[in-house]
């Protein structure tokens, strides 16, 4: 099958803005480092400004410090000052389009679930045609937040 075949899929076609953005998480994907699993992923991540921010994964021997391309995306946005999120689109050649992991997961939902009332759409697609648009709070329900503390007054150390 084709690496293009994204292309044509009807969600992208009808909506060319959501098409580049993808086409930019296609071509940074070829930068992703994955000497391992072979597993390259793509990620463009729109901040509140307009700006789109790349990330790749980027394995390492020892597995346990390699990063992803959601929250490469997320730590490049946040050290140059952006932190609300618009949109997300997430690229590997899997069969069907693959969902991030939990920690990436978790990292979205602090700078997108923890704003009243904010979500944050996510746009999965494979190499292959795959696309499954959803918003983050479906991939994360019951989100472990900032909200999620107990205000405390300062000093205070929890239960006497």
């Amino acid at each position: 099958m084709s690496h293009d075949a994204w292309r044509d899929a009807p969600e992208l076609r009808a909506n060319p803005e959501l098409a580049a953005l993808v086409a930019q998480a296609v071509a940074v994907r070829e930068r992703a480092w994955a000497p391992y699993s072979g597993f390259r992923v793509g990620a463009a991540l729109v901040g509140a400004s307009g700006r789109v921010y790349l990330g790749v994964n980027v394995e390492n021997a020892s597995y346990g410090v390699a990063v992803c391309a959601e929250r490469t995306a997320v730590v490049s946005a946040v050290a140059q000052g952006e932190r609300r999120f618009r949109e997300i689109a997430i690229v590997t050649d899997a069969p069907e389009a693959a969902a991030p992991c939990g920690i990436c997961r978790q990292t979205l939902a602090e700078f997108a679930l923890a704003e009243i009332g904010q979500d944050l759409p996510v746009t999965l697609v494979s190499l292959s045609g795959a696309v499954t648009r959803l918003q983050l709070s479906a991939l994360l329900p019951l989100a472990f937040t900032p909200r999620s503390f107990e205000v405390r007054p300062v000093g205070a150390t929890g239960p006497q």
